[in-house]
């Protein structure tokens, strides 16, 4: 998308970061029909009430094939097994793939004057990396009482 070339040369999480999300279980793959890796999904718990997805990515070749829904459906029915709160993540407001993805699975966005502290602050952080000011938002999927995940359907 034009003007987010940027993100793709930028840092990357760091491995120490993602080998402990993956001996915490938050951390999913997707592969193809090879076992080869094609997406993941790397969340933390946070305050043992909410798993916060902190980045999902598909590789452009299988994006729109439901690899990304597959990944977040992973992530959601983990947190309902585990009697989370929450999902939350913050993004891109008006990239397709972005908040409006996320508002089709039940994901909220959340207005400044109900951010915890928590996702304020990465908000800001995100800002002063480099992403433009009111361009992010971030988002909530309540989970509290669900016997079940949401679907996650395609459109």
């Amino acid at each position: 998308m034009a003007g987010l070339e940027w993100i793709a040369d930028g840092e990357v999480l760091d491995e120490a970061v993602h080998s402990s999300r993956i001996r915490g279980g938050t951390c999913w793959v997707a592969a193809d029909e090879h076992d080869t890796p094609v997406g993941f999904l790397s969340a933390e718990v946070i305050a043992e009430h909410d798993l916060h997805i902190y980045e999902m990515s598909v590789a452009a070749s299988f994006q729109g094939h439901g690899a990304g829904r597959a990944l977040l459906t992973a992530a959601i029915e983990w947190a309902v097994t585990h009697h989370l709160s929450a999902v939350t993540l913050t993004t891109y407001r008006q990239v397709p793939w972005n908040a409006p993805f996320y508002s089709r699975v039940g994901f909220k966005v959340l207005s400044a004057s109900h951010l915890d502290t928590r996702l304020a602050v990465l908000l800001r952080k995100e800002v002063e990396s480099g992403f433009a000011e009111n361009t992010r938002c971030a988002m909530r999927l309540p989970l509290n009482d669900q016997a079940s995940p949401p679907t996650v359907r395609k459109s």
